[in-house]
């Protein structure tokens, strides 16, 4: 698929007069967009079958076909694609009845080809905008100035990533929880020739086997109970684009091996849908876990690994980049206190101190938070240190990478902080790389 076809939108022509169809394909097809042509009602739901539409030209007199049954039909199998109703001037009354069921506009024939590349335009406009906003629905506003660093260490990961951002390689990012991985993951989709496409981020840990294959993939209309219409799935609504799986560790073992198909393929169906589609997709993924690990295992499938594992990249942790403390915080603070309408407008010397002092095991996450509560409760103008509410630890207290300390020190300090920050022991042991009954050994070894 070319970039300029990736840019301007898919466009399926229905209509029984072969020189209509090849007028109005030489047309489209000069502005760079991908169309394909169906004479009957039949070939129109075989081509839906096996692709996906942004824009449709639909006749209403195909024959002995009904141009209003194709749409309803459409608007079961298709919900998304934008439909256009074609028609001669003694059919202008059907046009509008087919809008009340569903079509967005109506062409009356004969139209320029200035008249067919307006509409087109309009309605795949229309219909990049509503694959905008369904992609970014839910989310919480974000900037991508928590990327911005003054840390060598995120400097050399930036570097990289920009490097790597226009081609079409997949890439796995690396770290602990909160360090800004799906900022990262949007940031490179930005960077790449992909980024007038969606970037559709999945949260892996957040849905089951069956839910996650149905979200990945779609599914038909019927395909289970409660299937009222059919769904297009994460992967179709990125075709173009690049999908985030965010937390890759938690995808599901059963679900893996489809992955790893599509990945390769770029192949896949729809549940309870046997056509085979297609989709341009570029694959970013994240997680905080050792896959390598999962992998001796058994919990991770080792081609899977290689698949994603293209490029990696690792974040460095907040504590390993305390150049950026500071900046990040004042960036927050300026942030919160204009959403929230407050007078804060600076740390004073003793919360600054406090903020390079603690160690962050919460990571960006973690001091995002932290700003945002001391922007609200804050009275003055400077955020105190009992604004800041870091707990009843001393923050100097926690050792840092590169301090005067023994690896003992540092391992008992880092599991310290692990075992807080997770709900179980088994958690824990995941995210430190072990075993449970490694970590219980050392829990009674180091005196936790």
């Amino acid at each position: 698929m070319q970039a300029a076809e990736r840019q301007n939108g898919r466009i399926l022509l229905v209509d029984d007069e072969a020189a209509i169809l090849r007028t109005f394909r030489y047309c489209l097809e000069d502005q760079g967009y991908q169309v394909a042509t169906a004479s009957s009602a039949a070939q129109a739901e075989a081509l839906l079958q096996r692709q996906v539409f942004d824009l449709c030209f639909l006749d209403l007199r195909l024959g002995d076909d009904n141009g209003l049954d194709l749409l309803a039909q459409m608007r079961n199998q298709a919900p998304w694609t934008r439909v256009v109703i074609v028609t001669a001037h003694s059919a202008v009354d059907s046009a509008v009845d087919a809008m009340q069921a569903g079509a967005c506009d109506y062409l009356v024939k004969p139209c320029s080809p200035e008249q067919l590349r307006l509409a087109a335009a309009k309605q795949l406009e229309v219909r990049q905008l509503a694959a905008r906003l369904e992609a970014l629905e839910g989310e919480v506003r974000k900037t991508r100035n928590e990327l911005d660093s003054n840390s060598p260490a995120m400097m050399a990961v930036l570097e990289t990533a920009r490097q790597v951002a226009d081609t079409d390689a997949n890439i796995l990012i690396l770290g602990e929880s909160g360090t800004g991985k799906g900022e990262l993951a949007r940031a490179i989709h930005a960077w790449s020739p992909r980024a007038k496409k969606a970037c559709v981020t999945i949260n892996c840990p957040s849905l089951t086997a069956e839910l996650m294959e149905s979200e990945l993939f779609g599914h038909s209309r019927g395909a289970f109970t409660g299937a009222s219409e059919s769904t297009q799935g994460r992967v179709s609504q990125a075709d173009g684009g690049s999908l985030f799986l965010d937390e890759i560790g938690d995808f599901p073992l059963t679900l893996q091996p489809k992955l790893l198909r599509f990945i390769q393929d770029k192949e896949y169906e729809r549940v309870g849908d046997p056509v085979t589609r297609q989709a341009d997709v570029r694959i970013l993924a994240a997680t905080n876990r050792d896959l390598a690990t999962m992998v001796a295992q058994g919990q991770f499938r080792e081609d899977l690994l290689y698949r994603l594992n293209v490029i990696s990249l690792t974040l460095p942790p907040l504590r390993e980049r305390r150049e950026d403390i500071l900046d990040l915080a004042e960036r927050f603070l300026a942030r919160f206190v204009k959403e929230y309408a407050r007078p804060a407008r600076g740390f004073a010397e003793e919360a600054r101190a406090a903020l390079l002092d603690y160690a962050w095991p919460g990571n960006i996450r973690e001091l995002r938070n932290v700003v945002e509560r001391a922007s609200i409760i804050c009275p003055e103008e400077r955020v105190g240190l009992a604004h800041l509410g870091l707990g009843e630890q001393p923050p100097s207290s926690a050792p840092r990478v590169g301090a005067e300390l023994s690896l003992d020190e540092l391992e008992k300090a880092h599991i310290a902080a692990v075992l807080a920050d997770s709900a179980t022991l088994e958690q824990a042991a995941r995210t430190l790389g072990i075993d449970a009954s490694t970590l219980y050994r050392k829990r009674k070894q180091l005196g936790l």
